[in-house]
């Protein structure tokens, strides 16, 4: 391509500090050095991962920065010994790595990489090196991505090539959220047939647990949510059973259980709130209940009392819902294409990346499930 060794300016939406609406900018995307890509963006989603560093995390540290972490688009160039991507092949970043050298990468029993922004860098949420400058400072790629640009620059490791034929505005979404919350019942859970599960929160994530358990095989799915409005969106995707806890003068893990003769099988927490995971672990079953944590928070400690462990409750979280990132979500991909899963009835909006402060204030009050932008053709 004609941009290919030189320095591409390009829009981008750009937070200069926390708590404020983000800036459109002109923004520099440096060519890829050894090892890297440059991408153009054409889509992403706005996931609560980019509202949680914007309005919870607020680590100043974090900013300035370029967010969005959920996208897909088309390789514009690669830089020095990169040998599996050429220019043209589509393509999804990635915010977890997966360098396939590491001893995380070689055991099956996690999709961690020592190589990631995570292993170092999980409270300002970026790595510091950026290829990304505006108004003659660097800019930090948010979760190692930003894919609120029109361009970004991602290592080889953490990025996925996937099928020509993908609708990019759609198959975004397995970026980040809906392979998390899918992933979390399918593979960290192991939501197995005929069980019962409950899932609190129904934003995409939640939304996607919900049809991992059904697609797993789950008999009874229980919704949980303080907006009722979410619960006919849960029944698309196999809720058998919708419960407010605000609608009741007990604790929801009381009303679960009367339910369901002690408890459900499988939990999973799918809001990023210490308060809820607490009700989701009292919500399983004593001798063999499962509860994980898939809402990523790291501003509070978590607590429970022990005896809902010594009494053979086990306790997890899930990140990206265990899949090892590179092999798995060109898999993902195809089981989209194939009508395995569901990603179109996630998305409640499409809009521009100048609309992207309404989109954040969709998700801020509860009025979408995802907003997809359209950042380029």
């Amino acid at each position: 391509m004609a941009t290919a060794g030189k320095v591409i300016k390009c829009r981008a939406a750009v937070a200069w500090e926390a708590n404020a609406p983000l800036m459109m900018e002109e923004i520099e995307v440096a060519p890829p050095q050894e090892g890297e890509i440059r991408i153009k963006v054409v889509a992403t989603g706005v996931c609560h991962t980019d509202l949680y560093h914007l309005f919870e995390g607020k680590d100043k540290r974090g900013f300035p920065t370029v967010l969005g972490h959920e996208g897909a688009g088309v390789v514009e160039s690669v830089g020095p010994g990169v040998t599996d991507f050429k220019p043209g092949d589509t393509v999804i970043p990635l915010f977890i790595s997966q360098c396939g050298e590491c001893r995380f990468c070689k055991c099956p029993k996690t999709n961690l990489c020592d190589r990631s922004w995570t292993s170092n860098y999980h409270d300002i949420m970026s790595d510091p090196k950026s290829r990304l400058t505006c108004r003659g400072q660097p800019i930090l790629q948010f979760m190692g991505t930003s894919t609120f640009s029109e361009y970004t620059v991602m290592n080889q490791i953490a990025v996925a090539k996937i099928q020509d034929d993908a609708p990019l505005d759609r198959v975004c979404l397995l970026g980040c959220g809906i392979a998390t919350g899918y992933g979390a019942a399918v593979n960290t859970a192991g939501v197995t047939p005929g069980s019962v599960c409950a899932v609190f929160g129904l934003g995409a994530v939640g939304l996607a647990a919900v049809m991992g358990c059904k697609n797993a095989g789950a008999s009874r799915i229980f919704a949980v949510d303080i907006n009722e409005q979410k619960f006919e969106k849960a029944k698309v995707f196999g809720a058998t059973d919708f419960l407010n806890p605000k609608a009741y003068n007990k604790p929801i893990s009381e009303v679960l259980a009367e339910m369901t003769n002690g408890g459900v099988d499988f939990s999973l927490e799918c809001v990023g709130n210490t308060e809820v995971m607490r009700n989701a672990l009292e919500s399983c079953v004593k001798g063999w209940g499962v509860s994980v944590i898939v809402g990523w928070t790291d501003v509070k400690d978590f607590s429970a009392r022990p005896i809902q462990l010594i009494s053979g409750k086990t306790w997890k979280g899930s990140l990206f819902g265990g899949f090892k990132s590179k092999d798995s979500v060109p898999k993902l991909v195809q089981d989209y294409m194939s009508g395995k899963i569901k990603l179109d009835e996630f998305i409640t909006h499409k809009m521009s990346l100048e609309q992207v402060n309404d989109a954040i204030n969709l998700m801020k009050t509860g009025q979408c499930i995802r907003s997809v932008l359209n950042i380029s053709k």
